[in-house]
């Protein structure tokens, strides 16, 4: 089959198009599934670059990692891998202990796999890093993490679901977003972004959003209350203690105003650090003002049987703006990089 093999830590280089890679076979709890689309995400290229890796401050882009805490959970990962966070697809086979009359199914795969760590709290497998993904024609998944999907949305739009969706529905989830509230979205026009201003509405919040001011009447589109130029000083930008719940993909030189313009009380929630992850927090606004500050990682079962049900009945809409073959991998992750487009992009093998 054709499949990218990720071959070590590093640049562009170490991303090989290969088309001799055996297909992979089920193992009796696992299901094959022919790969429809693969989605690109921030989890691919910082895996990639080892931007995981605790010696690494800098933007996401940074490649200054070390092989020995490279992958995002901090343990050495073994090379050659199939990267892709992203799966939808066919299941074509199954193992043993899975009923046969899965096969034909149409599925989306959970991106933060919990079965094969026992559903221990607060642990998992992140597809494409501790298992191969979906960078390939082909790939294996644990039937319990294989969901099907019943909808008309392309392949391509239904594989931009998985990893961002799920992210930005934790995000809400866990910062427990409720009507009436008002959440402040930075990294807004990316993947996570652009998911968390729909899911948000959905949830019946306002939503001030912080993109580029080339963006900012497409992230309106999504459905953004109020778009604030991410050149601008946010303080000088929003009153001070004005937002419920911020929802934070970011971080970066600026982070400690986002807490300043948390009402008292309020949520933060982080699932990245896109400008860099070494912020300055003074403490005093922490517990002065009795937030909440919660990193947002592993996802409950509940929150993937959620975005299936929120397709299933199109209560959220996709937002895909390119897909490329899968021998292009270089130029979706260098335009995914360059923050060309608003939304998804995605790879079709």
């Amino acid at each position: 089959m054709s499949a990218i093999l990720t071959t070590g830590h590093g640049g562009f280089e170490v991303l090989e198009f290969r088309t001799d890679v055996k297909v992979p076979m089920p193992m009796s709890d696992q299901v094959l599934i022919k790969v429809l689309g693969a989605g690109i995400n921030n989890t691919d290229i910082n895996t990639r670059t080892a931007w995981y890796s605790k010696a690494v401050t800098g933007e996401t882009n940074s490649n200054e990692g070390l092989d020995e805490d490279g992958g995002w959970s901090g343990k050495p990962l073994d090379f050659p891998i199939i990267q892709g966070a992203d799966c939808y697809g066919e299941i074509v086979a199954v193992g043993v202990g899975v009923n046969s009359e899965r096969i034909g199914e149409r599925v989306l795969v959970r991106t933060m796999q919990q079965y094969a760590v026992g559903y221990r709290p607060y642990e998992c497998w992140t597809m494409g890093s501790e298992c191969d993904g979906a960078f390939a024609e082909f790939m294996v998944a644990f039937s319990e993490e294989s969901f099907k999907i019943e909808s008309d949305w392309s392949a391509a739009e239904l594989a931009s679901i998985p990893c961002a969706y799920s992210t930005a529905e934790n995000l809400l989830e866990r910062s427990n977003v409720k009507a009436g509230e008002v959440v402040l979205i930075s990294g807004a026009s990316g993947g996570v972004g652009s998911a968390a201003i729909q899911l948000a509405k959905r949830r019946g919040a306002s939503v001030v959003a912080i993109a580029s001011k080339s963006k900012a009447d497409a992230v309106k589109v999504i459905g953004a209350d109020e778009v604030i130029n991410r050149e601008d000083r946010l303080v000088s930008s929003l009153e001070n203690e004005s937002i419920d719940v911020v929802i934070d993909l970011v971080a970066g030189s600026d982070w400690a105003d986002l807490l300043d313009v948390l009402k008292r009380g309020g949520r933060y929630a982080a699932a990245g650090a896109i400008a860099g992850p070494i912020v300055e927090l003074d403490i005093r606004t922490l517990y002065l003002k009795d937030l909440t500050l919660m990193g947002c990682t592993v996802q409950d079962s509940q929150v993937f049987k959620n975005l299936i049900g929120y397709i299933e009945r199109n209560e959220i809409k996709p937002l895909v703006s390119r897909a490329y073959p899968l021998k292009d991998i270089v130029s979706a992750q260098k335009d995914f990089l360059a923050k060309k487009y608003v939304g998804k992009l995605v790879l079709l093998p």
